[in-house]
């Protein structure tokens, strides 16, 4: 019965949880608010509070989980990708308490975590099984053979989806984080209102960086126009926005799961906390006849559950690093 604790630290959230035998028994994560200010992550500053936090956040994972730090079997940490100052804070940690406890440690790369997410509660998905994974750096479709056994099908060529709605939360004026804003105000606008592209990318690979710019323009001249545009529109301006950005996805995805003839469909990474996106997947799903698997919002954001149960499978493969191991910016999928 392995006792796993997990360490996340790709970004700005501090994370640390506890898995036992599969089982997720906590799930601590310690945001960063110093950000807001600057309207975005600023790396030096990150890592100085993942110091502050990391400490404390596995500390009160332990409690949580009502063990003993002696009871823990391995440290399964995030090795990247990320920014690396965030990372090493993490990476650091575990391989000293990893040395001080004479435990093995466990490298997990972020993105697949995220894909693991979906093994933390039931009903599991089967293999194989697609995912479209979605983050502010990310935007994947996966084919996911086994636990480990993955291969990217589709990628975005420039800009990722969240990405495309931090950007257009900051062209709105809204405060940092603004995904979480775009998708509060959509619920009560209109998605229909305004027409933004669709980027015509061949096969199955994404491209934002074009509405990216249409939005921008959008923007500008109604602004020109109208001074008072914004004020005035803001939800039907997030929900068409938003609207665009969940058909752009949902589209490749089904044309992928044609493709490869799979009916298990499932949604991760932060963007999977969208509201209109989790919808419009279930939508899809019941109309495509797929399984359809969305994470609980906890573990769709960066979070160290995801982290432990990737460990807990690596584990049980005696998948175990060395303490000459280092953080990757940079982290082959």
């Amino acid at each position: 019965m392995p006792v796993i604790l997990g360490i996340e630290s790709s970004c700005d959230e501090t994370s640390a949880s506890i898995c036992v035998d599969g089982a997720i028994l906590s799930n601590v994560i310690a945001n960063q608010t110093i950000h807001e200010a600057y309207g975005g992550v600023v790396p030096e500053l990150a890592s100085r509070v993942h110091q502050q936090n990391i400490v404390p956040a596995v500390q009160q994972s332990i409690l949580n989980a009502k063990i003993n730090k002696n009871d823990i079997d391995a440290v399964a940490f995030t090795r990247g990708p990320g920014l690396l100052g965030s990372l090493l804070v993490g990476v650091s940690f575990a391989k000293a308490f990893a040395l001080a406890k004479g435990i093995p440690l466990i490298e997990v790369n972020h993105m697949q975590a995220h894909v693991l997410a979906h093994f933390i509660d039931e009903p599991k998905p089967s293999f194989p099984f697609l995912c479209l994974t979605v983050s502010g750096g990310h935007t994947q479709i996966v084919l996911v053979k086994d636990h480990f056994d993955m291969e990217i099908i589709g990628q975005t060529t420039d800009d990722a989806a969240g990405e495309a709605l931090d950007k257009t939360s900051k062209i709105l004026g809204l405060p940092y984080p603004g995904g979480p804003l775009i998708d509060k105000n959509a619920r009560l606008g209109d998605p229909d209102t305004y027409q933004f592209p669709e980027p015509q990318i061949p096969g199955l690979d994404f491209s934002f960086s074009g509405l990216k710019t249409a939005i921008l323009y959008f923007i500008r001249d109604n602004v020109a126009a109208n001074p008072n545009f914004i004020a005035e529109n803001i939800n039907d301006i997030c929900a068409s926005v938003e609207k665009r950005v969940v058909t752009i996805l949902l589209n490749k995805l089904k044309k992928a799961a044609l493709q490869y003839g799979i009916k298990n469909v499932a949604l991760a990474g932060g963007v999977s906390a969208n509201t209109g996106l989790r919808q419009g997947l279930k939508q899809l799903g019941e109309e495509m006849g797929w399984n359809t698997f969305i994470p609980q919002f906890q573990y769709c954001t960066d979070n160290a559950a995801m982290i432990a149960i990737a460990g807990y499978y690596k584990y049980l493969k005696s998948d175990f690093v060395g303490q000459d191991v280092a953080p990757l910016a940079r982290m082959p999928f």
